[in-house]
């Protein structure tokens, strides 16, 4: 188990290469969540997300968030048509609700989420801001999970994007309420 923790903690901390996006802890970051987004290819469809649901200023605020952000290729796996369903004005609702169930009110590095794994016996909840909502994370495999309501389990795929307003983690599919 203790080896198992110790491959975990390594493989969070270890801040894969993502398109454009520096990872060098040393440098204060410049940018908001929303404009790093903005400024990554692999977020073209959750910039849209984040427009069509009038989230972007408020992702552009003060924080601090955990953004938990799906990649194209996320959104892209979804039944087809799901996502140019969801960006339609009569569904800014359901977009909504689904977006800020990606988000964490606070500033969680993939260590504070090890930590927390490891203080509760390898899985831990954190509220969303989807009102009465929580991710689970789980260890599973050396990677760590979230697992949401419908019973999902997303893999973190890179972590640790920080932001002048929080922090963003990297998904390989899209956390459904």
């Amino acid at each position: 188990m203790i080896k198992t923790i110790a491959a975990i903690t390594a493989i969070a901390l270890a801040a894969p290469a993502m398109g454009a996006i520096d990872h060098h802890k040393e440098m204060a970051p410049s940018q908001n969540i929303v404009e790093i987004a903005a400024g990554n290819h692999d977020f073209e469809t959750l910039v849209t997300a984040v427009q069509a649901a009038g989230l972007a200023d408020a992702l552009s605020g003060d924080g601090p968030f955990t953004v938990f952000a799906p990649t194209d290729a996320a959104f892209g796996a979804l039944p087809s048509g799901t996502v140019e369903s969801l960006v339609q004005p009569a569904n800014k609702g359901t977009l909504t609700n689904i977006l800020t169930y990606h988000v964490v009110a606070g500033d969680y590095s993939a260590s504070d989420i090890v930590s927390a794994l490891q203080a509760n016996g390898g899985t831990a909840s954190f509220p969303t801001l989807l009102e009465n909502a929580s991710i689970t994370a789980a260890l599973y495999d050396g990677k760590v999970y979230l697992s949401d309501y419908k019973g999902n389990a997303i893999g973190v795929i890179a972590t640790d994007v920080a932001a002048t307003n929080g922090v963003i983690h990297v998904l390989d599919g899209v956390l459904m309420p």
